[in-house]
């Protein structure tokens, strides 16, 4: 999860604003961000969603300008 704290303060989000937006609990995205804990995929799924990015963006590809689709 090395991108989700990245994408969440790019896009403006709080953690409680990202936790409501994507409908999980905001305690548990503090978690994911600390690497406390894995996360399910419909989890990544919901944050994906919310950030409006893929959940292989969040996983762990480095957040690079001009970088390609098949990278």
């Amino acid at each position: 999860m090395k991108n989700l704290r990245s994408y969440r303060k790019k896009l403006g989000f709080s953690v409680r604003g990202l936790a409501v937006e994507a409908g999980i609990h905001y305690v548990s995205l503090v978690r994911l961000e600390n690497g406390k804990f894995d996360p399910r995929l419909s989890t990544l799924r919901k944050l994906a969603k919310a950030l409006g990015v893929t959940v292989c963006d969040l996983i762990d590809k480095p957040l690079n300008k001009g970088r390609k689709k098949w990278d």
